[in-house]
């Protein structure tokens, strides 16, 4: 059903009625429908957040869509991703204590173990015949509809954690760098290639470190505009 409404001209309330018969769904189906066109539609994060608790609460929808439903979990959290990084370290332990400490900013032991509960069961986290806890290699695959609000709450999520480390980190302990120049809009294409670069880069210097790892950061490039174009005011 996702992909009959994504990337396609959306179902209004009007057709729902007439296409569900067509279609031979049963009142759950319907009901089950409406709900994702309401997620299609929704104007702005808060009401696709909405939405998605609504679908996200239906155990039929869990099963038969629980690759959408785990990647929207783990990116919608930022301790999810930090908590699975931590993993790397050679003292990591899989405590709600522990990693509740660790984190920065901190966070509750409920919000901790939730979160190491979440990575167990996505399989994010594995334990090994010897009882230590590993990070497991692999993607999490979503389809648009729920890949483009869940990566919103991840932005949103790691921008506030870099909003407060100006204040919560030592200069030494950080790096805040940035750029305000005025430039043709043919020319962002290549910008973002250039970004894209620079984290391909990142990461393969980071994963080639010899020395153990010893600390989460996150590495958060951004571009946006701080005025409108020309056009615009046509």
């Amino acid at each position: 059903m996702v992909d009959l409404i994504a990337g396609r001209r959306g179902l209004t309330d009007a057709m729902l009625h007439p296409f569900s018969k067509a279609m031979g769904l049963k009142a759950e189906e319907r009901r089950f429908l409406g709900l994702l066109i309401d997620l299609d539609r929704a104007s702005d994060p808060e009401k696709r957040n909405a939405a998605w608790d609504k679908i996200a609460a239906r155990r039929r929808f869990l099963g038969a869509h629980a690759i959408e439903g785990d990647s929207f979990r783990y990116l919608s959290d930022w301790a999810l991703p930090a908590i699975r990084e931590l993993a790397a370290r050679a003292d990591f332990r899989a405590d709600a204590g522990w990693v509740a400490a660790t984190l920065r900013p901190t966070i509750t032991r409920s919000h901790a173990q939730k979160a190491l509960d979440a990575l167990f069961e996505l399989g994010m986290l594995i334990e090994g015949e010897d009882g230590g806890v590993t990070q497991a290699d692999g993607a999490v695959v979503t389809p648009s509809e729920v890949l483009g609000l869940a990566v919103h709450n991840y932005h949103q999520g790691m921008i506030d954690r870099a909003r407060d480390g100006i204040t919560a980190f030592k200069a030494v302990e950080r790096h805040y760098t940035g750029v305000t120049v005025c430039i043709p809009e043919s020319l962002m294409p290549k910008v973002k290639d250039e970004i894209n670069g620079f984290a391909e880069r990142l990461l393969e210097l980071c994963d080639g470190a010899e020395a153990p790892a010893e600390r989460v950061y996150q590495f958060h490039m951004m571009a946006f505009p701080l005025s409108d174009s020309p056009k615009d005011e046509e």
